[in-house]
């Protein structure tokens, strides 16, 4: 009998939350926190589970997690807000002897900076408390580290390339809308690209590099490089990885878009005077863009996230892709969210199982690579996020096909 505390009930927590209620025998009670409560009201409500209980909570103080917690005395805190809050979760975990589990790293409110540094700082003394810290239970991070974990252990002696693309083929049918929080998703868009490759980091301007990839169950679609957390904690974790880039896609339309709203400051975190006021123009730009939230029901088409891997088995060259293809419609039919908000919410459940049940158990902080694949991609199979992995003859080492 498992206590989770879900703190975040946007898109992401939404699909937290329905799932762990679908997994009642884990998870036998369910508290969900949120800045509004009534946000967390609406998700229990669309649940319909009357034993879940809502609290309001400001997660950028760590005291008053501390008081949550000691109240609802959860056995695992999901961080499934802003990550602007993970040191303030993690160290209200830390204080009152918690396991955390979060989808995305930490990111600082004045810097495009996303990074693991400050969580991985967190690893001995979580250690020392007896509790565990799993970081990036998402997909892209999360799915796609297990992806490469399960390749290096099952179909590689030795992994040399690695490209993980990201594709998303839904249409919501509005002119400019982000399908996660608009603040989070732009930021990370428009700071550089960067890749890891012969041993060092390399950046270009932001969405310089692109190409085309025919995505399964999607098309041909045209994508781009960007930075991305997890192949930070990958290539720490796989040293013998060469070069490895993340690719995400984006329409023609929501590129000029993004470029007419950077040519005008819109985009910028820089604090402007506006009648004696200090406003960040970013952050009123997301008050004004569509709620993702309200996508939901607006999305049509599919994802397609994965990676490209290439490396040799027995002294022998081997290209292998592994993905999962998810569809905007079935999702919303399921827990009333599009696909971006599943992918990322399916993997946090999972995670936070693994974790309750003992199947990792681990004292420290981990990112998912560093942990057994074959639970969890049992459990992708099972809650909704099917895999699919396939070898190809064509090789061509080092080049996207």
């Amino acid at each position: 009998m498992s206590t989770v505390l879900i703190i975040g009930t946007g898109g992401v927590g939404r699909v937290v939350a329905h799932k762990c209620n679908q997994v009642r025998q884990v998870f036998s009670k369910i508290v969900l926190a949120n800045r509004t409560l009534s946000k967390a009201e609406e998700v229990k409500k669309s649940i319909g589970n009357p034993d879940i209980e809502t609290v309001q909570l400001d997660a950028n103080e760590t005291k008053n997690v501390i008081t949550v917690i000691r109240k609802y005395q959860p056995n695992i805190v999901i961080h499934t807000a802003l990550p602007y809050q993970d040191l303030s979760i993690m160290e209200a975990c830390l204080q009152t002897g918690v396991d955390y589990l979060d989808t995305a790293n930490y990111e600082s409110p004045d810097k495009q900076d996303f990074n693991y540094n400050l969580q991985w700082k967190y690893h001995e003394r979580f250690k020392e408390k007896g509790i565990m810290a799993l970081l990036g239970s998402g997909f892209d991070p999360g799915v796609t580290n297990v992806f490469i974990a399960h390749a290096k252990k099952n179909h590689f002696d030795k992994i040399v390339y690695v490209d993980i693309m990201d594709c998303n083929g839904g249409d919501h049918g509005q002119p400019f809308a982000t399908n996660f929080n608009p603040e989070i998703n732009i930021r990370e868009i428009t700071q550089k690209g960067k890749y890891y490759e012969d041993g060092e980091w390399k950046f270009t301007p932001p969405l310089s590099v692109h190409r085309p990839f025919d995505f399964p169950g999607v098309g041909a679609r045209e994508m781009y490089l960007m930075y991305h957390e997890e192949e930070e904690s990958l290539v720490k974790n796989f040293p013998e990885i060469k070069r490895i880039r993340f690719w995400m896609t984006f329409s023609e339309n929501y590129l000029n878009h993004l470029r007419v709203l950077q040519n005008v400051g819109m985009t910028s975190i820089e604090p402007v005077d506006y009648r004696g006021l200090k406003i960040i123009p970013l952050r009123f730009l997301k008050a004004v863009l569509p709620d993702p939230g309200s996508l939901g029901p607006l999305t049509k088409g599919k994802t397609c996230i994965g990676c490209l891997i290439q490396g040799y088995k027995n002294e022998e060259p081997r290209k292998y892709y592994i993905y999962n293809i998810c569809d905007h419609e079935a999702c919303y039919r399921e827990v009333g969210a599009q696909a971006i908000s599943y992918t990322t919410g399916v993997p946090a459940m999972i995670g936070a199982k693994l974790m309750l049940q003992n199947t990792w158990r681990e004292k420290g902080v981990f990112n998912l690579e560093q942990l057994d694949p074959q639970p969890f991609l049992e459990d992708l199979n099972a809650y909704g996020l099917p895999w699919e992995e396939k070898f190809t003859d064509q090789f061509t080492m080092g080049e996207i096909d």
